[in-house]
């Protein structure tokens, strides 16, 4: 437990990062845009056209949880201040106990809406579409991606993201061969487009009679769910479109009817396809909406590829490049290869607590462009 003195001089440090934070924040400008667009709602025949509303819905629900992000922190600072205060006049176990709980919430939240000012890019804000792959190895490699689909998803449900899983191809004895996954919530795609590339696991294998260790690898890619008004060209006769019989889990329907959907993009060889749905014409608009992303994060890539051609030792993302790796044995320790972050807490990361990784990275990549 710590003592008065120390919480005092914590708490002083908390509240100069406040007073520094907060005033580089756009809070009176999310206000002000906010008004602009309940006026524009409430205007006679705002809503006659609604799909014209899309966008400006979607906006809206942003600006407000960035203001609900922004109150939340500035309701932990004056607390924080209240509990300060009275552990100036009362310096009991349970003033001092309740001083700390608040000083971590403080710090949590500053950390929190730090991420978010590094966050500056138009689709960092977007839901977030996630492709896991399996690696060469078997049920291994298998298990492993399983594995990661339960940290991010424990992550994003820890966060009050939605999860939603578009098309899910499972491994013959155990885990997955890929999956797709929707993970829908404030800056989702921000947090997240950092975990793209390589993972890599060393563990005593529970699939190994004789107890060996094992190496495993899987692979990560993350694109911004774009919005319907972000144009992306795609011709008909640029689209190769298979239909098939679904596999896997999905009761009756699902497993007769030939209502699973792979498209081939012709000029970039991108394949993606959608089984989950019992429509063949859901399934299409899933598929071609991941396609929509894929392409779109393509055309991000060569932007940035551009911007960092005389930076010849950035990292390549794809393939082979491996960005963090994953040991249970003959030690304890997840490592991030670009930022240097690294936790012995093991378990809690596989348990989806990424925060700190995810914040070690983005903070190098932020360090990285201002370089």
């Amino acid at each position: 437990m710590l003592q008065y003195p120390e919480l005092k001089s914590q708490g002083t440090d908390l509240l100069s990062q406040f007073a520094s934070l907060w005033g580089r924040l756009d809070y009176q400008d999310v206000k002000e845009r906010l008004a602009e667009i309940e006026s524009e709602l409430a205007r006679p025949g705002a809503w006659d056209r609604p799909e014209k509303l899309t966008p400006v819905l979607r906006e809206k629900r942003t600006l407000e949880a960035r203001l609900e992000m922004y109150d939340a922190l500035d309701a932990a600072r004056r607390d924080a201040e209240e509990w300060l205060e009275m552990a100036r006049e009362d310096q009991s176990t349970e003033i001092l106990e309740a001083l700390d709980e608040q000083l971590n919430l403080l710090s949590r939240r500053l950390q929190g809406t730090e991420l978010a000012t590094l966050l500056s890019g138009p689709e960092d804000k977007t839901p977030a579409i996630m492709e896991i792959h399996s690696g060469a190895g078997g049920v291994e490699s298998q298990d492993w991606a399983e594995m990661l689909l339960r940290m991010y998803t424990r992550w994003a449900e820890a966060r009050g993201f939605t999860v939603a899983v578009m098309d899910h191809l499972p491994g013959e004895e155990a885990g997955i061969k890929s999956v797709t996954l929707t993970i829908e919530g404030l800056y989702a795609y921000g947090l997240l487009k950092g975990e793209t590339g390589i993972h890599r696991l060393i563990r005593i294998s529970p699939f190994d009679a004789s107890g060996r260790r094992h190496t495993s690898f899987a692979s990560v890619a993350v694109f911004p769910d774009i919005e319907q008004d972000i144009e992306i060209d795609i011709r008909e006769e640029d689209l190769r479109i298979d239909v098939f019989r679904a596999s896997g889990p999905g009761g009756q329907h699902v497993n007769r009817t030939n209502s699973a959907i792979r498209i081939t993009h012709l000029p970039t060889n991108i394949v993606v396809q959608c089984q989950n749905e019992k429509s063949q014409v859901k399934n299409k608009a899933t598929a071609m909406k991941v396609l929509k992303a894929r392409l779109y994060e393509r055309e991000l890539q060569k932007i940035e590829e551009a911007k960092r051609a005389d930076h010849a030792t950035k990292d390549a993302i794809g393939f082979g490049s491996q960005i963090r790796t994953y040991t249970l044995q003959p030690y304890r320790l997840v490592k991030d290869h670009r930022s240097d972050t690294e936790t012995a807490n093991v378990d809690a990361v596989l348990d989806g607590d990424l925060d700190d990784l995810i914040r070690g990275q983005l903070l190098h990549a932020h360090a990285g462009k201002k370089a």
